[in-house]
């Protein structure tokens, strides 16, 4: 654009000179050896322009015969260059493919072509091209070779990191990532990884500068880091909770100010508070966090806060969770168990019954059994409530890439991540083959044929718990010696119909509670009670 507004201005500018020149014309002499040449104006500034025109043409013909030989070169050299890259960018992608074969053919060709000195990529894809064909050693001495480079020093310390991984060399992985962290705090992987191995290892302090380098990179997001930073300071609060409970307590507090419904930080701060004889303020802080994430953990350390307190205290304060967050399952339960330990029955069923109308889950049905074993002692109750728990959903626990724990920790022993424990129902159970059974059974039921239209065969009589006793009325014959009453008592029995069922029985409605049915388990049998009749009476 610039060329051209100049071209543009030249142009502008000659013709204005010439037609200044033509407004004034005038007479050109000029002697030179005993001659005179006498022309206009015009015809000598026109000579002038052409002669300077055919200086440049002539001085540009010799510049390009000049170079030509460097023309032809860099012409070739150019050539050359693209045909390398074109084999360093289709062996790249055959790398990234898998094909090892082609990735090793074009990593030759690209090194034939070009010059790895000023091209590192093709050690970029010798590596490639040697993990995927399974030479590992290979590997590692290329990306410690691009380590070195300053220029592909983190390509290398990658390539490094993602080695000792595979092999499992935690410790060489550690360093190689602070290494990278060091030079480039910038890098997401270094950082994370740098972040990772600091928390594993228990050092607080430096994973709080590595996160804090995060944050002023860019790295994470600012809820995200400060995510990060409350679940640092809760694990920093818990390893000094018994040591320094002051300082326990400012971490926690730190903790529950960036991550508001940050359980395990509300339950180490208000343990810390309570090691302080602080017990106000550790009921104040539980109090807010239930209110925003009802936890057992939570219930637990509010209604204990207090190691003197009676049952009926603990029962009080269990109530009063409940007034907080009512009609919540969490509450109801932590006043069942409350009620329990008191021997308030009524209250503790009533509880109790009201969480598993709301969920079901196996901790709630072992606490009706307990209820029922305190309250009414029948054992084909509890047996039932028992049954009913190994059918019922788990209880929720912290979870973590599949691992399962009692209590909350900061980092994955799986993974190694941070802040992966999540509070929530194990997955064991609802990837079981009891879900997978069912699938099966409903395929397996779709993809049979339709029932034909068939006679309905008769059915036989129900089993009842107390057995039938049919009357059989003879008819009015006279009377027969006993071998031939047998005789006749066989011939006419196919002839009888089925004695009819009790409807009285069956016309009463049955009381169903809200769990389903009446247990099938009949519990203990009455030793007093009356023998019943087993034996069919045919006359």
């Amino acid at each position: 654009m610039v060329r051209l507004f100049i071209f543009l201005l030249v142009v502008l500018g000659l013709g204005w000179g010439f037609s200044w020149l033509a407004d004034r014309p005038g007479l050109l002499s000029i002697t030179w050896q005993d001659h005179l040449i006498e022309t206009s104006l015009m015809v000598a500034a026109t000579m002038v322009v052409a002669l300077i025109g055919i200086v440049m043409l002539i001085w540009w013909i010799i510049g390009i015969v000049w170079t030509s030989p460097h023309s032809v070169r860099r012409y070739f050299r150019a050539r050359k260059r693209d045909r390398g890259y074109q084999a360093l960018s289709t062996g790249l992608i055959a790398a990234g493919a898998g094909n090892a074969l082609l990735a090793r053919k074009m990593s030759v060709r690209s090194r034939s072509l070009l010059r790895a000195d000023q091209e590192p990529l093709i050690l970029l894809l010798d590596a490639q091209a040697a993990l995927i064909e399974g030479k590992y050693d290979d590997a590692r001495a290329k990306f410690e070779s691009m380590s070195n480079d300053p220029e592909t020093r983190e390509l290398g310390l990658r390539g490094l990191y993602m080695e000792a991984r595979r092999l499992g060399a935690n410790e060489a992985a550690r360093q190689y990532a602070e290494k990278a962290a060091e030079h480039a705090p910038y890098l997401p992987w270094a950082s994370q990884a740098t972040l990772e191995s600091q928390s594993r290892s228990a050092r607080w302090d430096d994973a709080l500068e590595t996160l804090a380098q995060q944050r002023a990179a860019h790295i994470a997001s600012r809820s995200e880091a400060d995510r990060l930073k409350a679940v640092i300071l809760t694990a920093r609060a818990g390893a000094r909770l018994e040591s320094d409970p002051a300082g326990a307590r400012e971490d926690a507090t730190d903790a529950l100010k960036l991550a508001k419904d940050l359980v395990p930080a509300a339950v180490i701060a208000a343990k810390a508070l309570l090691r302080q004889e602080n017990t106000r303020k550790a009921a104040s802080v539980l109090e807010s966090v239930w209110k925003l994430s009802p936890h057992p953990e939570i219930a637990a350390t509010y209604i204990r806060a207090r190691s003197g307190d009676s049952t009926l205290d603990r029962l009080k304060r269990a109530e009063k969770l409940e007034a907080l967050r009512p009609n919540n399952v969490e509450s109801l339960f932590a006043v069942a168990q409350a009620a329990l330990a008191a021997q308030d029955l009524a209250k503790a069923r009533a509880r109790a019954e009201a969480a598993a109308r709301m969920e079901e889950s196996e901790r709630v049905y072992l606490l009706l059994a307990d209820i029922e074993e305190a309250e009414t002692g029948d054992q084909g109750r509890i047996r039932y409530w028992m049954s009913q728990a190994l059918r019922a959903p788990r209880d929720a626990a912290w979870v973590a890439d599949g691992f399962v724990s009692e209590n909350w920790l900061p980092l994955s022993p799986v993974t190694g991540k941070l802040d992966a424990f999540e509070w929530k129902v194990p997955f064991s159970q609802l990837e079981g083959p009891v879900v997978e059974g069912r699938l099966a059974a409903d395929e397996t039921i779709a993809a049979l044929p339709p029932i034909a239209a068939a006679k309905p065969a008769p059915m036989e009589p129900t089993r009842r718990s107390e057995p039938l006793e049919p009357k059989i009325v003879p008819k009015p014959q006279e009377a027969k010696p006993a071998p031939e009453i047998a005789v006749a008592a066989k011939t006419t029995a196919p002839e009888k119909t089925a004695p009819e069922p009790d409807k009285t029985q069956e016309s009463e409605p049955e009381a169903v509670p809200f769990y389903g049915r009446p247990p099938d388990d009949p519990g203990v049998k009455d030793q007093n009670a009356d023998p019943t009749k087993t034996r069919l009476r045919l006359f």
